[in-house]
């Protein structure tokens, strides 16, 4: 189990089981969603994320159709993300979750959209536009 919490503490949360390697997003709306370089999320099913306290806090915002940015409203941490087209699956922002994780960052997905002030992980993956999905 792991548990993690926004900024002011407002919004907390658990993980029931192991986690997924860190997926590293380089896109424009994950940079300006998050104020930095990249964001980097772990991929969590929905039946594995429990909310701890906080649900009142949360808002969230469509940054493009089908894609949902959820965020703590009193201190502005961004938490995780949900896409329509995989309803099972939360996107958690890594830098929420008390450590130590034991997974590190896998691939890294819209390089091709990276800032020019920050370099990619030259040995990891990497995707010019989103990773492929398995069929």
């Amino acid at each position: 189990m792991y548990t993690g919490s926004c900024l002011c503490g407002g919004v907390a949360f658990r993980i029931d089981g192991e986690l997924a390697p860190i997926q590293i997003c380089y896109c424009t709306q994950c940079r300006k969603a998050q104020g930095t370089p990249f964001a980097a999320n772990i991929p969590v099913p929905t039946a594995a994320f429990a909310l701890v306290r906080g649900s009142d806090l949360l808002k969230e915002f469509e940054s493009s159709p089908g894609k949902r940015r959820v965020f703590c409203s009193a201190c502005g941490s961004p938490v995780f993300s949900r896409s329509d087209s995989v309803p099972a699956v939360l996107r958690i922002r890594a830098g929420l979750i008390d450590g130590p994780l034991g997974v590190r960052p896998a691939i890294q997905s819209f390089v091709a959209s990276k800032c020019d002030w920050w370099p990619v992980i030259e040995d990891l993956p990497r995707f010019a536009g989103a990773r492929p999905r398995p069929d």
